[in-house]
């Protein structure tokens, strides 16, 4: 039996995350987002019920950030004359800096 491992992280999820490499990447998408699209090799796996921020938190508790690139997180780009603010954006940047240094 594991311990430390959060909850939220399904047996599928943890399997995903063990199995990737540098280069590989991982989306933490919402509702909308059109992963069928992304690609044929692409993964679904739903996380029905839970928030990014909980989500996020939980991967990096047992998943380091890629050390071979100078920024391993990024965010979608608001598109231009779109007038939306992110303020949950800070949420995230506050997340990956409790979980990396370089923290965004």
């Amino acid at each position: 039996m594991l311990k430390g491992i959060p909850q939220i992280l399904s047996p599928e999820l943890l399997k995903v995350l063990c199995e990737m490499g540098h280069s590989d990447r991982l989306v933490i998408g919402d509702g909308n987002f059109p992963v069928e699209s992304m690609g044929k090799n692409a993964i679904t796996i739903r996380c029905d019920g839970h928030g990014v921020p909980e989500i996020l938190d939980a991967i990096l508790t047992v998943f380091p950030l890629d050390t071979y690139v100078e920024h391993p997180v990024s965010l979608m780009e608001v598109m231009k004359g779109d007038n939306v603010e992110t303020p949950i954006w800070d949420t995230y940047k506050e997340i990956v800096a409790k979980h990396d240094e370089r923290g965004e």
